[in-house]
């Protein structure tokens, strides 16, 4: 594992009133330490605000029939990136969930891809990195990238979690980035394409 680190200022958020700020305030993730040992759960909001808590996260680089890469843009409602593209989905496992369980249920919640339309999910990498977003927040996360092909790539994508969805040439991509700069692309994905090329 490597650490990929930049830094920002952050203004803390969190509680306006006595009342929580965001959903993220109800959820906890898995604080770990830098080899990704758990250190117990932590606020979500927490982890995402301040000088933040490293905690584990995964991201999902899904595969098309064709060997394309499913980009997903994260909502216009999200607190952090919102609008910039991942690919495809990324998330956080909650305590006593595998990184695998956790890449299904998103695959399924986000996208709508049941488990019957691939066979193939495997975790490829893992990288720790640090990035600021903005005064909103940030990541601190030791991060697994997991790969999947699929067999249907029938999709019901929910638009809460994606705002829109683009099918590209993975290599294509990492070599011709300027052809490319309308899409702001996430930080995490970013580490992790080129991790996959290097």
């Amino acid at each position: 594992m490597s650490t990929d680190d930049a830094g920002a200022g952050a203004d803390a958020a969190g509680e306006t009133g006595g009342e929580p700020a965001h959903e993220n305030a109800l959820q906890d993730v898995i604080a770990v330490d830098a080899d990704d040992n758990p250190e117990g759960t932590v606020n979500r909001l927490d982890a995402h605000t301040g000088e933040g808590v490293r905690h584990r996260a995964f991201t999902c680089l899904v595969f098309g029939p064709e060997g394309r890469l499913l980009l997903g843009q994260r909502a216009p409602t999200k607190r952090l990136w919102a609008t910039y593209w991942d690919g495809t989905v990324a998330s956080h496992p909650v305590e006593g969930q595998t990184q695998k369980q956790a890449t299904r249920q998103r695959l399924e919640e986000e996208l709508g891809i049941a488990p019957d339309q691939y066979d193939d999910l495997r975790v490829t990498d893992k990288f720790e990195y640090r990035r600021y977003f903005e005064n909103a927040g940030l990541e601190h996360e030791v991060c697994s990238v997991l790969k999947v092909t699929l067999d249907d790539a029938s999709l019901d994508p929910d638009e809460a979690e994606i705002g829109g969805l683009l099918w590209a040439e993975y290599d294509h991509l990492h070599d011709h980035p300027e052809w490319y700069r309308q899409l702001r692309l996430c930080p995490w994905f970013e580490i992790a394409m080129r991790r996959d090329f290097d």
